[in-house]
């Protein structure tokens, strides 16, 4: 390592951000980057460990002691091109992941881990602004064609593999625009679409062809898609959501979260054209869900001007440290604390919503909730939920923003494909090689594994490319990272 000592001499150090009442004004990226000279510190504290945990803990396997060496000695192109070599989109990740291998550093024992997702953020964006990242179109084009059905992470990922090994790929997306839940999930304030534009067009000059509006299973056939490609990849996301099967759910008011963000996504793209306009405006607003898409929902009703947030969360409020049940370098279940809730929301955990109240338009005026408790008996290998008799509340609430989580994909394309299914719903893939029941069609991302993270998303493309590549070929030239290394999730 350039800096042997680093970890006992430098301090972490994380980005900062813009003061709250400026931040809320608009839709824009809101961090404040480290100077360079503090990066270089920040790669110094990796710790020449000897076994680093930090491979294992990311589902990429990116060479992170290697990049964060190359920041510290200021050899930035090839820290760019050594993270390149294992996550074909560092700039998503660097500022989407939740930093698995910051969870496995070794440093992380006792001490604040590394900021490697920090490190690989800046690695990118010094990369683009250099003008290192540069289209590398294949030297040699097979005979062969590959459908990839959706463009999110892993449909970008699985396309630019197999491009890369010489196959013309084609990208169906059925929204007006690329990018999937990249595009039109995530707020601006956490990935401006620019950042998604400017790699979208390398893609493009790589040779890959995107087609949008394009909803394989409506628009476009099974039938044609299969007789026009050698292969196809499903690489859609889990879109199905999960609601409150209570009283009052149908009420004007209640929303699932992802069309609230979608649609905000949709209005700061200037599009303008919906149903029904779904705003937080002085409105009394209640997240159901405490994880990253409620957290995206509370910064954005903060911008549309909400009267008031409440977040209600399910489980107990996690603790701030490890619990026992979950030592280094598993990945803890600890309290988060997100910049959206820094700009302002209430948190309730150990809640649970009974029913919804609406008055005689069916508008949504308010909503019913009992506090629960997780309760685990001997011999038991889940807690018990049980409500505590006494606590019903009444809370006033004009718009609800259900960010319960997706139980699976969609079926209609399933269907027609002729695919079978696991138990949670998800396409049934052989892990192994990501091949489905039906010759020639292969599945990779959130539709065969189910809701999951960014960097498993990458991954998963990545992985499936490979087997796709050799299912045409018989060999595939394309990297395959062991995932038997991979840290066991609890």
């Amino acid at each position: 390592m350039g800096k042997t000592t680093g970890f006992l001499e430098y301090k972490r150090a994380d980005e900062t951000y813009l003061p709250v009442q400026e931040r809320v004004e608009n839709y824009k990226e809101f961090t404040v980057p480290l100077k360079e000279p503090e990066l270089k510190k920040q790669g110094g504290r990796c710790m020449d460990c000897g076994v680093p945990f930090c491979h294992s803990g990311c589902p990429l396997g990116n060479l992170i002691p290697d990049f964060n060496d190359m920041v510290y000695k200021g050899r930035w192109k090839e820290a760019a091109q050594i993270l390149h070599s294992t996550n074909n989109f560092p700039e998503f990740t660097g500022r989407l992941c939740p930093a698995p291998c910051e969870e496995s550093c070794v440093l992380g024992i006792n001490e604040d881990p590394v900021s490697i997702e920090n490190i690989e953020k800046n690695i990118a964006e010094k990369a683009f602004e250099e003008g290192w990242v540069q289209a590398q179109p294949p030297k040699k084009r097979t005979d062969k064609t590959v459908a990839v059905i959706g463009s999110g992470p892993s449909g970008l990922a699985t396309a630019q593999q197999l491009n890369c090994a010489g196959h013309s790929v084609t990208i169906y997306e059925r929204d007006a625009k690329i990018g999937g839940l990249l595009r039109y999930g995530i707020p601006d304030f956490k990935l401006q679409k620019d950042v998604i534009d400017r790699r979208l067009q390398v893609l493009e000059e790589e040779g890959i062809i995107f087609k949008t509006n394009s909803e394989v299973g409506k628009n476009i056939s099974v039938e044609k898609l299969k007789s026009d490609h050698d292969a196809i990849v499903l690489c859609g996301g889990a879109t199905i959501r999960r609601g409150i099967p209570i009283k009052g759910a149908h009420l004007k008011g209640v929303y699932q979260a992802m069309d609230f963000l979608k649609q905000n996504n949709e209005r700061v793209d200037d599009f303008q054209e919906w149903e029904e306009v779904i705003m937080a405006t002085d409105k009394n607003v209640v997240v159901i869900g405490g994880g990253d898409t409620g957290s995206d929902c509370i910064g954005t009703s903060n911008r549309h001007g909400a009267a008031s947030v409440t977040n209600f969360e399910i489980l107990s409020r996690p603790t701030i440290e490890r619990s026992e049940e979950q030592p280094w370098p598993y990945f803890p279940m600890r309290l988060k604390t997100t910049s959206s809730h820094q700009e302002g929301v209430e948190r309730v955990f150990s809640i649970s919503t009974k029913e919804f109240i609406g008055d005689q338009k069916g508008n949504l005026t308010g909503l019913i909730t009992v506090d629960v408790e997780w309760i685990k008996k001997p011999g038991q290998l889940r807690p018990e939920l049980k409500e505590v008799k006494g606590t019903e509340k009444t809370w006033k609430c004009d718009m609800a923003l259900l960010a319960l989580g997706f139980t699976g994909p969609e079926k209609t394309l399933i269907d027609q494909l002729g695919l079978d299914t696991d138990m949670r719903g998800n396409i049934k893939a052989d892990p192994s090689n990501h091949k489905t029941n039906v010759d020639g069609i292969f599945a990779a991302g959130d539709m065969r594994r189910g809701q999951s993270l960014i960097v498993w998303a990458i991954s998963e493309g990545r992985e499936a490319a490979h087997h796709v590549d050799s299912y045409l070929m018989g060999t595939s030239q394309l990297p395959l990272k062991d995932l038997d290394n991979d840290l066991p999730r609890r």
